[in-house]
This record gives structure tokens, C-alpha cells and sequence, in this order.
């Protein structure tokens, strides 16, 4: 025995509900793609890095050396060079070719930030090929 509640009307009536079904899948799916993203993001791991082994590659005719001391104070070859006039001095010593490699040599004791300052004036020189010097692995001081 059945018994029949809907009392003979077909007409389907309109449901005012959003369907949140596809969005919480999406949600679900946003929250397993940043769960495993986020340790990915992090860069508080320790890390002493290796000697490189590279083979050098060979230097030019006349290189041209940029050298920051201890103190902060630059040196183009064996000259003293003011830190405001780096860019004449560069010009002059390789005949104002802006495509010539500049070799740039930094004490340990130099801090990141003020070697970046210098790169920052080279870039505003117009030398835009630095390359950075540093000992090999068996080289000693």
C-alpha cells in the first residue's frame, strides 16, 4: 500500500538554495595545493655551500679588476678610485666600452648590502657585464 503525498501536481518548484557542493571541492582542492606548497616555500634551511670546481674560464688580454677593501674603499687595477667618480674611471680605463666584463673582487669582511650598492653604481655607469671573482678550491690567499 503507497500512499501519495505531492497531491497530483507536476509542477517542479523552484529551489532558492545556492549548491555548494562544487565549491567545496574546489575549496578542498585549494587547501591540499597550499598544504603542500607551503613547506616548499620556506627558506630557513642552513646550507654551507661547496667550493666550486668549475674549470675558470680564460680572462681577456687586459682585464679590468674592481676591487672593494675591508674599509669600503675601491680600487680599479692598482689604482684608488672614488666611489663617486666610478664611472669616468671605468670609461677611462676601458676606453668607454660599456661591453667590456668588469672583474669585481670583494674582501670577506664586506657586507652584502654595500656590494650591492656598487654593483647598483655599475649598472647606473652602464657596465652591465660583472662578473665576480673568487678563489678556486686548493687557491690560497
Amino acid at each position: 500500500m503507497a500512499i501519495r503525498l505531492d497531491h497530483g501536481t507536476d509542477d517542479l518548484a523552484e529551489v532558492h538554495e545556492i549548491n555548494v557542493t562544487p565549491f567545496i571541492d574546489v575549496m578542498l582542492v585549494l587547501l591540499i595545493i597550499f598544504m603542500v606548497a607551503a613547506p616548499l616555500a620556506t627558506v630557513d634551511v642552513a646550507v654551507d655551500l661547496p667550493v666550486s670546481t668549475a674549470e675558470p674560464q680564460p680572462r681577456p688580454d687586459k682585464p679590468l679588476f674592481l676591487t672593494i677593501k675591508e674599509d669600503r674603499s675601491l680600487a680599479l687595477g692598482n689604482d684608488t678610485v672614488a666611489e663617486d667618480s666610478i664611472g669616468p674611471a671605468l670609461d677611462a680605463a676601458s676606453g668607454n666600452d660599456k661591453d667590456q666584463r668588469i672583474f669585481l673582487r670583494a674582501a670577506k669582511q664586506v657586507d652584502y648590502g654595500a656590494l650591492m650598492e656598487l654593483m647598483n653604481k655599475l649598472r647606473a655607469a652602464g657596465y652591465l657585464k660583472v662578473a665576480l671573482v673568487g678563489l678556486d678550491a686548493g687557491e690560497t690567499p
